[in-house]
């Protein structure tokens, strides 16, 4: 983590309240990790989860800096002086509430936070996403999202108003509770991101008429270096391993145009998670990571007879990333004491493809999904321009566009229901029902598909067309693959399927920055009669009437997506 200065280190330790509730849970030991309280890795967290009475509070401050994670000086966003930002941490089944304040100076900054994966369960309203579940929080307000870890695992937060995620504004989320496999030492988030010496912002502008720009490097947990020889600046992510120790590490990526493969020299990892969903395990040397994706691997430190320390590689995989650092986003991992230098171990093969490693993925809490389908929608991804030739996004030839100033939740609690042609709205209206969701795409460009307030069955994916003549897939509905981002595969489609149990209004986007912005996004309101009663409209209303102040004081124009 690259921090700003010693007095934003102390911060990120005093800005966190555990408040004691009923009683401490017993957790688990590194002979079993498969129990947590009293349920285990089998308990259907869906419907179950431990009544903790706990409650984790956070605060957080955004402030602009100029921070160099890879020694070259940037304009950054940060929360509490760094990037990332600080890892919310919370047992399975714990309140968690996070207090966010915009001290960001820039005119147009409005803000929030997007807790990803988080299932809000009733809880819509603090999902985080301007002109869908709130007004942008404006400069100098302060913002409060409480929520329940229902899910346990690892995940990230990040700001969900227009590039500001890679400006810096985001961070790892931990939910400690059971795993399928058993490990000695939990060593923590390893965050994944592409890094560039242009701020997002300056390169939209590039992004808007000629594609997606070239990020100039990557950072491992907020770090690397640039440069070569005596001109090499930054620093390398370090890590230490125990010779005999077994380790969990908690993979995000949190790129805005990168598909990276990671891997730890001469080391095999079992993968344990996915996207907050345990898995049976399974063993790779090689894993690839979609934006937005998480995993939680287990290493064990087997290897001192080879070496004292080998590289962790990142690797972009060229085929969907822009990245002109393909073989220089790097750790290192020392054994035992830190050796001195850099180490001499030679990577794995990799790919150069953006291939998804769901199908690798067997939940371990099963679930069959239902071929009675209430809802099908059958969604197209192609790629358009303005009249003044700006790219946009579209799904089925709409381009998200939304307004700041009237986010969803606020017309449906006027009980408006009238929407405008570039909300992207599709209705889910009953509790319940199976909703299946076919994305495809012509273009030789993957996308990684986001939901929100849900994990998804992965069904069907793959190149080339699919047959939609039939509205039930042919196979894959005994326990599919469950996660929240799944892989558009380029020139290919993505049947997903989920039911109709969470009110709200759900964003379902392509995480790739740029895309996001340029429109490549719809949503689903869930349970329209249902979302009112979840509304906290004195919240709404503060939030909202801030942000019309500063938007209009500020003469501000929506000039991409809204989201």
């Amino acid at each position: 983590m690259y921090m700003k200065n010693f007095l934003s280190y102390c911060v990120l330790f005093v800005e966190f309240r555990f408040v004691f509730g009923k009683r401490a849970c017993p957790g688990n030991n590194p002979h079993d990790r498969s129990t947590w309280c009293d349920y285990d890795i089998h308990t259907d967290y869906y419907s179950i989860a431990p009544d903790t009475g706990d409650t984790r509070e956070y605060w957080f401050e955004l402030k602009e800096a100029t921070l160099a994670p890879d020694g070259i000086p940037r304009y950054t966003q940060t929360i509490n002086g760094s990037i990332p930002g600080p890892t919310i941490y919370a047992n399975w089944g714990d309140e968690v509430i996070v207090h966010v304040t915009n001290h960001l100076s820039q005119s147009n900054n409005g803000t929030s936070i997007h807790f990803h994966g988080i299932r809000q369960l009733n809880t819509n309203q603090n999902d985080g996403v301007v002109s869908i579940t709130q007004c942008p929080t404006a400069p100098g307000d302060t913002i409060t999202y409480k929520w329940r870890a229902t899910q346990y695992g690892t995940t990230w937060y990040h700001s969900h108003f227009s590039l500001q995620a890679w400006e810096g504004l985001i961070g790892g989320i931990v939910v400690e509770g059971p795993a399928s496999a058993n490990y000695d030492e939990d060593q923590g988030i390893i965050i994944l991101t592409d890094w560039s010496h242009e701020t997002p912002d300056e390169l939209f502008i590039y992004a808007e008429t000629s594609g997606p720009p070239y990020q100039e490097n990557g950072l491992i947990n907020g770090t690397n270096v640039w440069g070569s020889g005596r001109d090499q600046v930054g620093e390398r992510f370090t890590t230490q391993f125990e010779p005999g120790t077994s380790y969990r590490l908690r993979l995000i990526n949190t790129a805005i145009d990168t598909h990276f493969t990671f891997s730890i020299d001469n080391h095999t990892m079992t993968v344990i998670e996915a996207d907050l969903v345990p898995v049976k395990p399974f063993t790779t040397d090689v894993l690839t990571i979609g934006i937005a994706q998480r995993y939680d691997v287990i290493v064990i430190a087997d290897q001192a007879h080879i070496a004292d320390k080998f590289w962790m590689r990142a690797v972009p995989q060229t085929d969907c990333s822009n990245n002109n650092s393909t073989d220089n986003i790097r750790g290192i991992v020392y054994y035992g004491h830190r050796a001195h230098g850099t180490p001499t171990t030679i990577g794995y093969n990799t790919t150069t493809g953006c291939i998804d490693q769901t199908s690798s993925l067997s939940p371990v809490v099963p679930k069959v999904v239902d071929p009675n389908v209430a809802y099908y929608e059958n969604e197209t991804v192609t790629l358009g321009s303005t009249a003044s030739g700006i790219l946009v996004w579209q799904v089925n030839d709409v381009s998200m566009l939304v307004d700041w100033k009237d986010p969803s939740l606020l017309q449906i609690y006027k009980h408006e229901d009238n929407w405008s042609n570039t909300s992207g709205v599709v209705k889910l209206d009953e509790a319940n029902e199976w909703a299946y969701v076919l994305i495809q795409s012509d273009l030789t460009i993957p996308h990684p598909i986001h939901l929100h307030g849900h994990d998804f069955f992965v069904l069907e994916q793959g190149i080339g067309d699919y047959d939609a003549s039939s509205h039930t897939p042919v196979s894959n509905l005994l326990n599919p693959p469950r996660r929240d981002t799944a892989m558009l595969l380029a020139g290919g489609y993505l049947l997903i399927a989920f039911q109709t149990d969470n009110p709200g209004a759900w964003l379902m986007h392509c995480h790739i920055g740029f895309h996001t912005v340029e429109g490549l996004a719809m949503q689903f309101i869930e349970q329209y009669s249902n979302i009112p009663d979840l509304i906290d409209p004195e919240v709404m209303s503060n939030t909202c009437e801030k942000w019309d102040q500063w938007q209009d004081s500020q003469r501000l124009v929506d000039d991409d997506s809204g989201i």
